[in-house]
């Protein structure tokens, strides 16, 4: 159905009729649910918040008191890149879903610091968050309110001496040319 069949099928229901199908979509699908919650309460910090921990987590892991040995690091982006698809599919602030990106990275940069990685995938995927946080900065002209963060970025790549350092150099020559 196109959007246009449905805007004509809409306007054919009754007052009556659209409500009771809106509660059924929102008693049905819990995406429909998890979006009119957030737009009748939004709460962007807490949801912030809790997206930060829970990528925390991934690197530094909470140990359980039960067990003895201590738990490893999963160090997955994923984790943080679901956060960040959810965020911009609810409308998040873009301030909120740049913080969130480059908390990402910078919490993987803090791990890295004290664990030595040998992965190339880890850099790489660094990198990847790195470009798509500093493009989605342009993108929405927040760019120079996340500049020095971004920079500080960058700069912890060649003081770690990461392996793909020049490419975070290269992209950051790219975006002061602009």
């Amino acid at each position: 159905m196109s959007k246009r069949e449905l805007k004509k099928y809409v306007a054919q229901l009754t007052k009556e009729q659209l409500e009771e199908q809106v509660l059924e979509l929102y008693e049905k699908f819990s995406s429909v649910k998890v979006y009119y919650n957030f737009v009748f309460n939004p709460k962007e910090d807490t949801l912030l918040q809790e997206a930060k921990l829970k990528v925390t987590h991934e690197y530094f892991p909470v140990r359980n008191p039960s067990r003895k040995s201590k738990p490893r690091a999963k160090m997955r982006r994923s984790v943080a890149q679901k956060f960040i698809k959810h965020f911009i599919l609810l409308g998040v602030d873009p301030f909120v879903v740049t913080d969130l990106m480059l908390y990402a990275i910078e919490i993987a940069q803090t791990f890295a610091a004290e664990n030595p990685i040998k992965s190339e995938t880890f850099y790489k995927s660094m990198f990847n968050s790195f470009e798509q946080a500093t493009n989605y900065c342009i993108a929405n002209g927040i760019y120079t309110d996340f500049k020095n963060r971004i920079l500080a970025i960058a700069e912890e790549t060649k003081t770690k001496k990461w392996q793909n350092r020049y490419d975070f150099e290269t992209l950051i020559d790219k975006i002061s040319i602009l």
